[in-house]
């Protein structure tokens, strides 16, 4: 597998990606909710997410494996996580963990010394176990019942 950055070339791709985990992974979340699923998947285009691979003042990532994206991160710099979603067959993979380090390695570069993020139910045991806190109280986002608003402390390399 291969971490880099996305391109504008890669947008129909990297949407099918995030729709497909959010549908199938985050049950937890929509709940099957169709009003729920719809307001999160609202922005989930191809236009929108080439805009996204700019690099105007953020990084959109994509972990490659046998010619297929397997998922893909994004980073607002210089320290927030917006999305690290990986393909339903590529669940359990390392994908995510590969994802969530390189944007920490990116948050690094861009001077960060913590990084935040809002996490799904599904993804909160996920975060913890890579060093994430809560902090404050969980709020809905999309009409989810609970979305948790997280922090790292980002630790620097030699």
């Amino acid at each position: 597998m291969m971490i880099r950055d996305a391109t504008p070339d890669d947008a129909a791709a990297i949407c099918a990606v995030l729709r497909a985990s959010i549908i199938d992974l985050c049950a937890a979340d929509h709940r099957g909710n169709p009003d729920i699923l719809a307001r999160w998947l609202a922005n989930k285009t191809p236009e929108t997410v080439a805009g996204w691979a700019d690099g105007q003042g953020r990084s959109l990532l994509v972990a490659v494996g046998e010619g297929t994206i397997l998922g893909a991160g994004g980073l607002a710099h210089p320290n927030e996580i917006t999305l690290n979603y990986v393909s339903p067959q590529a669940r359990f993979r390392g994908v995510s963990s590969a994802l969530v380090a390189e944007l920490e390695r990116r948050a690094i570069a861009h001077g960060a010394h913590d990084i935040a993020l809002l996490s799904t139910e599904t993804a909160h045991r996920f975060y913890l176990a890579r060093g994430y806190v809560d902090v404050g109280v969980p709020v809905g986002k999309f009409g989810t019942a609970a979305s948790y608003s997280m922090r790292k402390t980002l630790v620097r390399g030699p």
